[in-house]
């Protein structure tokens, strides 16, 4: 999932990018707890400062106003009046709610931002000696759901003490798509924006048709199994639990969690890669698809045009109809 949580990833480290050449500039820095990367081209060293400086002071900027991690983010004032007060919101955090809102609906619940407890439960850094038993997971699933949220103009409540926002499923391919569509208002036309692998491009790398994404072996962390070409405007992200998680009695847990069921997703897909119009639509696709499995998820990603997927599973792989056009030769 996305993270607005001091981890070192989205879901798994499956996306790089193999610079064009050394026209790209390269600006990277630290922050939603990950490595952030953006390569672009301009001949002013001015409007870089310019862009570099307005660039980063956004992303520290969405980072403290929407990370549960920060006490004094809005997010965590909210989680902290849980159960007792209503809490005034201004109209940026009303969009934020209003994408959680739309998020829920279009997913029928699988991405659902009200799921900070059920993170919590099964946490992956620090995994509990005993794991929660069902009457355990479900009394943490009372406390998530979106339809429980209240809202009112410029107010949000949440009814029920130990309930909590987290966008972390979806918060840092926003802030990709919206530092991509920062670069523009600087004039800048061939720019790749890198959050973590998550990706959103404008334009084209100096020489070639496409910026070249390499796809990382879930089977073989640190190698590649291939490539694709992103062509201008588009956005890739990809969902996987094979590097994060933990073991006990002899079966693995990984870090995404199914908030219909409450627990670790558990089935044989490994990995999950979409590319789609935007980062956030190709970031949405690739989690729900990853935890409704090989085949519900192929087909759910076949619902949105313009989006393609490719999945992984222990034994076989499988592609969307139109995916064939990215791959890279």
């Amino acid at each position: 999932m996305i993270t607005l949580e001091p981890r070192s990833s989205k879901s798994v480290p499956s996306i790089t990018t193999e610079a064009a050449d050394g026209a790209l500039r390269n600006f990277a820095f630290r922050a939603l707890g990950t490595a952030c990367t953006i390569r672009y081209t301009t001949t002013s060293d001015e409007l870089a400062g310019s862009f570099e400086r307005a660039a980063r002071q956004w992303v520290e900027a969405f980072e403290a106003r929407y990370s549960r991690f920060r006490p004094e983010s809005m997010v965590s004032r909210i989680n902290n009046f849980a159960g007792t007060s209503w809490v005034e919101v201004d109209a940026e955090m009303e969009q934020m709610l209003d994408i959680c809102a739309e998020l829920h609906r279009m997913t029928g619940g699988i991405l659902d931002g009200t799921a900070g407890p059920l993170m919590r439960l099964w946490d992956y850094r620090n995994p509990a000696a005993v794991l929660p038993d069902a009457a355990r997971v479900q009394e943490v699933r009372e406390l998530v759901g979106w339809t429980k949220v209240q809202r009112a103009p410029g107010r949000i409540f949440l009814p029920r003490a130990g309930m909590a926002l987290d966008f972390g499923g979806w918060g840092k391919e926003w802030a990709v798509d919206a530092v991509a569509q920062l670069a523009t208002t600087f004039g800048l036309e061939q720019v790749l924006v890198d959050f973590g692998h998550d990706i959103r491009c404008i334009g084209a790398p100096p020489g070639r048709p496409a910026w070249h994404v390499g796809l990382e072996d879930p089977a073989q962390p640190g190698a590649h199994r291939g490539s694709v070409a992103l062509f201008a405007g588009k956005g890739i992200a990809s969902s996987g639990d094979y590097l994060r998680g933990f073991t006990r009695h002899g079966r693995r847990y990984g870090h995404i969690v199914d908030p219909r069921t409450g627990e670790p997703v558990a089935h044989d897909c490994r990995q999950v890669t979409v590319i789609a119009d935007t980062c956030l639509q190709a970031g949405i696709l690739s989690t729900t698809a990853f935890i409704l499995g090989p085949v519900a998820g192929l087909d759910f990603i076949q619902c949105f045009p313009g989006a393609e997927g490719f999945l992984v599973t222990s034994t076989s792989r499988a592609q969307t109809r139109g995916f064939w056009h990215y791959v890279a030769t």
